[in-house]
């Protein structure tokens, strides 16, 4: 028989929680939604935008979910707003982005903390509550600390950007956007174990994270079986796509697929918005197997360049875009040979380089 307190659900299991709770959230939940909004001295409408901006599902209002650091938070909000750095108009989206980023990061670090509190335990996959908490009470300042660390030298490396002008909302520039696709994630999905796949997930974003940063580039967001990266130069860009299913490639994993575009590009929150990013999906969803397709802005700047060999494809329609024309990029080999890299494509697929029509219409 059990010890007492080890099963879930006994007095001291429900007490360890309680404390683990207050130990997170930085004390009792004690506050009214309306106790929140009154002592924050926002209007209770403001303060239910922010909390679903935030992720969170509704509180009734007579439910006390609430803790003295919501109150503390939304004070803050409305300094900010106050000194001018946040405008009312746009905090939803500012928390709403803020929410995404670090919601991802929570799921994370849960799901390792469990893995460490269950490894090597009486029984295998038991948790106990009294050793998450005194665990999480030594590591919270130290993943703490890393967070602000990594957060301080993310806004170090855009300082540059940030002193070039004045602030503003969204920023327009010139920029390569390139996604990376796992060919057959779905059905190849469908037969793994949750920690199989789980791991190959962890092995693709680290591997993209890795290849992209060695280029100079950014990775805007994953999704599962792809990636969004960013980068400053055509150059950097190609490096990169070509870089990826090269990383990646081994036996036991799905072909990647990439595809890249350039132009204007508006960075809003951390997000990348234009049609050049729909641009470049839609020439991933064409790009075979391990294969690297762009637009005709990318391939004017690598045309001269001794690197690389590219080659328009035909047109094709696809949504949003008609006569939309590709163009593969490969290395070219050692020597300036033109020899076949078995990509897949054989010679009913290459095109005419202008056949009077133009591939950079926007999205209809």
């Amino acid at each position: 028989m059990d010890e007492p307190g080890t099963q879930a659900g006994t007095p001291d299991d429900s007490a360890a929680r309680d404390a683990l709770e207050r130990l997170l959230l930085g004390g009792p939940r004690r506050w009214t939604r309306g106790d929140v909004a009154r002592m924050a001295g926002m209007a209770p409408e403001r303060t239910q935008r922010l909390w679903r901006a935030l992720g969170f599902p509704d509180a009734a209002d007579d439910d006390r979910v609430f803790t003295d650091a919501d109150v503390h938070a939304l004070s803050l909000v409305s300094l900010l707003v106050d000194e001018g750095f946040v405008d009312e108009r746009t905090e939803a989206s500012i928390a709403r982005a803020l929410a995404q980023a670090l919601s991802r990061l929570a799921d994370w670090q849960a799901d390792l903390l469990a893995e460490v509190l269950t490894r090597g335990g009486d029984e295998p996959g038991q948790l106990d509550p009294e050793r998450a908490v005194a665990s999480t009470q030594r590591v919270l300042p130290l993943l703490r600390a890393v967070q602000d660390y990594v957060w301080r030298r993310h806004l170090a490396a855009n300082a540059e950007r940030l002193l070039a002008g004045p602030g503003a909302a969204g920023d327009r520039r010139e920029l390569a956007v390139g996604f990376a696709d796992l060919v057959g994630y779905t059905s190849r999905s469908r037969g793994m174990g949750g920690r199989e796949l789980g791991a190959m997930i962890e092995d693709f974003e680290s591997i993209a994270a890795e290849v992209v940063a060695r280029r100079a580039g950014r990775v805007v967001k994953t999704v599962g079986d792809g990636v969004l990266f960013t980068a400053t130069t055509a150059v950097a860009a190609t490096q990169i796509a070509l870089d990826l299913p090269e990383a990646w490639d081994a036996e036991d994993r799905p072909q990647l697929r990439v595809g890249a575009a350039y132009g204007p590009v508006l960075t809003h929150l951390g997000d990348v918005y234009s049609p050049v990013v729909n641009l470049a999906s839609r020439l991933t969803s064409l790009a075979r197997p391990g294969t690297v397709l762009v637009d005709r802005e990318l391939a004017t700047f690598l045309r001269d360049l001794p690197g690389y060999r590219v080659r328009p494809l035909r047109r094709v329609s696809v949504r949003g875009y008609d006569h939309l024309q590709p163009w593969l990029v490969r290395r070219r080999p050692v020597g300036g040979g033109d020899e076949d890299h078995g990509d897949g494509y054989g010679p009913d697929d290459y095109g005419s380089e202008d056949d009077g029509h133009r591939d950079d219409a926007e999205p209809g």
